[in-house]
């Protein structure tokens, strides 16, 4: 395997800069068109077909690199990425502009994860003309926000696959990561009935009381789970009622619930599904504003990650791997049965934040191991 030389280093620098250089925040549909337009041209330049797929969000990208040599004929692997980031437009000019110094480099979704896409790139290009499986590769429009209009593609493309590696950050020690958290949003709606608190409080219905009342039952659901299996739960928002002395006609919480294995995570939505009203004439709704299933890691993850590992040996690089908590778009593709690894992207930190960067010489070795494992 030939290592990028100086020439190949400058030019997925150089690419990465352009890709940062480009904001795309999610659901900026102009934005998405630009990005997804300049990463069409290197993957197709670099032998890949390329199909577009539009969406209300912006545009998905699906493409295809045939097998060369003796792997000609192999399954393809599937490897997974996105093009949004947390960012709005204008955040290079205020506070995360692009910034090197020495190894470092800084800017708005640098880490997460315009430079996976940019290792992704790379690594084919590097196997032009040498033996190597077919790849597949999707980048999604939408991950930063539960990847809404993304989730039936992503059903389709591990179609025939023989494994997925998704691109997110790696573990801060650089380790992958196998198997991730579930992760769940729910919207608890509380319609009650308004009245004078003082004149006329027995016609209210108090939305606020009964929004209480269900966060505590809720608080014993998810505790009974969490004797078998650890399940989170986050109250993020909480509002409801007007004045303190009207009784409350609305009040509503979100939740973030986070599952490890998809068995909690399919009782505790059940029981949350059925909530019924305390008091006579409130009314409970709950909806589900995004959902990642788990994704418990199987031995047919742990294997591909022993042959990523196995391909890492020869060039020097210890490769190992354990669950992590967030998720991704990696979350559905691993709960679906397909061998896969996640965090493949460089070493970093601060996803999200204004300290967001990577260390540039971490993303060589990871196209580097790339093109080991596709080749």
């Amino acid at each position: 395997m030939t290592l990028m030389d100086e020439t190949t280093r400058g030019r997925a620098l150089e690419r990465l800069r352009t890709l940062v250089g480009m904001e795309s925040p999610s659901r900026d549909v102009t934005a998405s068109r630009a990005i997804t337009d300049v990463l069409a041209g290197w993957f197709e330049t670099a032998g890949a077909t390329v199909e577009r797929v539009p969406a209300e969000a912006g545009v998905h990208l699906v493409m295809e690199v045939a097998g060369a040599g003796a792997r000609a004929q192999e399954a393809p692997l599937l490897l997974i990425g996105h093009s949004d980031t947390v960012w709005p437009r204008g955040t290079l000019d205020g506070d995360v502009p692009w910034v090197e110094v020495g190894d470092t480099v800084r800017g708005p979704g640098v880490y997460d994860m315009k430079s996976g896409l940019v290792i992704m790139l790379a690594a084919i290009e590097l196997l032009q003309g040498r033996s190597h499986r077919p790849v597949r590769i999707v980048v999604t429009c939408d991950e930063e926000v539960g990847s809404p209009t993304s989730k039936n593609l992503l059903r389709q493309v591990v179609e025939g696959v023989d494994g997925a590696i998704g691109f997110e950050s790696p573990h801060p020690d650089g380790a992958l990561k196998v198997g991730r958290r579930g992760s769940t949003r729910v919207r608890i709606d509380v319609t009650g009935r308004a009245a004078h608190a003082a004149l006329d409080p027995g016609r209210g219905v108090s939305a606020i009381d009964e929004l209480v009342d269900q966060l505590l039952a809720i608080r014993g659901i998810i505790a009974r789970a969490s004797e078998d299996v650890e399940v989170l739960c986050n109250s993020g928002t909480i509002s409801g009622g007007t004045r303190a002395n009207v009784v409350a006609a609305h009040a509503e919480a979100e939740l973030g619930l986070r599952f490890i294995d998809a068995d909690s995570e399919h009782r505790v939505l059940t029981v949350l599904d059925g909530l019924t009203p305390v008091r006579e004439g409130a009314v409970v709704t709950v909806e589900t504003l995004s959902h990642r299933p788990a994704w418990l890691a199987s031995a047919a993850d742990r294997a591909l990650l022993e042959r990523v590992a196995a391909a890492g040996a020869p060039l020097g690089l210890h490769v190992t791997g354990r669950p992590a908590a967030g998720a991704g778009d990696t979350n559905l593709v691993g709960s679906l049965g397909v061998p896969t690894v996640d965090g493949f992207g460089p070493l970093g930190g601060g996803a999200h934040a204004a300290s967001e960067h990577i260390l540039l010489h971490t993303l060589y070795e990871r196209v580097e191991l790339l093109a080991a494992v596709l080749g």
